[in-house]
């Protein structure tokens, strides 16, 4: 006998203790529903009475490790989850409360798409669904949604995948393709939470167990909006300025050097990671999410040091215009010798993907804050940067070009790769003197400010 799946509010009872359900619209009911089909009350009259519920969603607000959400949880039992016109009603006016109240929306999914018996009338909710969706993202709210088994067609393309964060449990069906309408031959691993999770559709994977608290943490985060830019870090690697363009190179590159990691360790008191870019990539070069400085929140985009993938650059992107949309200031750390520039890279759009990031640095209207921790190689590294806020340690440098393949193009000799070093003033104390950085000591800033104190 096959298991039977969570009910909607067993669900609801894994990430809160106070759902108050909301009303629910009334609509005026035809037999057989909308075309008529032969049995279709009976089926719902039994799918309520199998259930307890009376449609294929639970609505209602909550609070979740303190934080005020509308949840909206689905009871596959009823009809797979399926979406129809009264499920459409319980979403719009879910999603509407959300907006006049200041609440995020958490869509705890499980569902295996549209409802046949309603035909077309039911396929086009998901285009009401968007609408709402839409209106949500524009009102600076949060969406977090979790895939639950399963997460299938357009419940998946609409309230899954457009959400800002999504989160799935562990072994979920989540695919467009549901079962039982997808090839023959088709691997059945494609069509997992961590297959999505692998290919940048979704963030994370998170165990029943640590869904209270991961949600709850993502929610307070999110919901927390600052106009103060995000302070520098100080260095955590040399304090002492290079003596040579060459010497600095040298430091950026040292395999000893702090990288990203240790730096979003010691800033940040706790934090979240969002994962891919909503195109089939991601990028391990490339870290993002949200976290907990001094008491409010920061989103960051870190790269660590290595070459950054087209799918890293889009991530960074979908990050910086998300903390903009919910008004959360951005320190973005600076490491890589450059965009990857192999056939592939190509292939996947890098240069449309690094236009992304500019793109989305430019439009920022939240405070973006940049930290130069290691080698600052060319565009891949600048379409990160702050324009006006950008920082540098003193064991890092910014070029136009890496000093190598600049003696190469300047069909210099090997011997003068060092002198060009020089040439090209990439050292810290270089671009501050060229305005393009500051330096960044151990000195104490202004809270809020790019200013060292005197």
């Amino acid at each position: 006998m096959a298991e039977r799946r969570p009910s909607a509010r067993a669900v609801i009872a894994l990430v809160t203790d106070d759902f108050r359900e909301l009303p629910s619209p009334v609509r005026d009911s035809r037999p057989d529903g909308p075309l008529g089909w032969r049995g279709y009350d009976a089926s719902r009259a039994r799918a309520a009475e199998r259930t307890g519920e009376e449609e294929s969603v639970v609505c209602g607000t909550a609070s979740v490790e303190g934080t005020r959400a509308v949840l909206i949880a689905f009871e596959f039992g009823f009809l797979g989850g399926s979406l129809g016109e009264r499920t459409g009603d319980r979403l719009e006016a879910a999603y509407t409360y959300a907006r006049e109240r200041r609440l995020p929306v958490v869509p705890l999914v499980a569902t295996g798409g549209s409802r046949m018996q309603e035909g077309m009338l039911a396929l086009t909710q998901l285009q009401r669904v968007a609408r709402q969706s839409v209106l949500t993202r524009e009102a600076g709210l949060p969406q977090i949604a979790v895939l639950r088994d399963p997460t299938t067609g357009g419940g998946w393309a609409t309230l899954g995948a457009g959400a800002d964060v999504v989160l799935a449990l562990p072994g979920a069906q989540v695919g467009f393709a549901g079962s039982r309408v997808r090839p023959a031959d088709a691997d059945p691993a494609a069509y997992t939470a961590e297959a999505q999770v692998a290919a940048g559709a979704a963030d994370a994977v998170v165990a029943p167990e640590e869904l209270r608290v991961t949600l709850g943490r993502w929610l307070r985060l999110l919901t927390a909006p600052s106009a103060e830019p995000a302070p520098p870090p100080p260095p955590l690697g040399a304090t002492d300025l290079p003596a040579t363009g060459w010497d600095a190179v040298l430091r950026a590159r040292a395999s000893g050097r702090p990288r990203a990691d240790r730096y979003l360790d010691a800033y940040f008191s706790e934090r979240v990671a969002i994962s891919g870019d909503r195109c089939g990539g991601s990028d391990d070069g490339m870290l993002c999410g949200f976290g907990e400085h001094a008491g409010r929140t920061v989103a960051y985009a870190a790269q660590t040091g290595t070459a950054t993938r087209p799918a890293g650059y889009r991530t960074a992107a979908r990050l910086i215009r998300l903390a903009d949309r919910l008004g959360i200031p951005v320190l973005t750390l600076v490491d890589t010798p450059g965009a990857a520039n192999d056939a592939e890279a190509e292939r996947q759009g890098a240069g449309a993907a690094i236009a992304e990031l500019f793109g989305a640095v430019a439009a920022a209207r939240t405070p973006v804050t940049t930290l130069v921790i290691g080698e600052g190689g060319s565009g891949g590294a600048l379409a990160l940067a702050a324009p006006g806020n950008t920082w540098a340690t003193p064991d890092s440098y910014f070029s136009v070009i890496a000093p190598e393949p600049a003696a190469a193009i300047l069909k210099r000799p090997a011997a003068e790769v060092e002198a060009t070093a020089d040439q090209l003033l990439i050292r810290p104390q270089d671009l501050e003197r060229l305005g393009v950085a500051r330096v960044r000591t151990g000195e104490q800033l202004f809270p809020g400010t790019g200013d060292r104190r005197s």
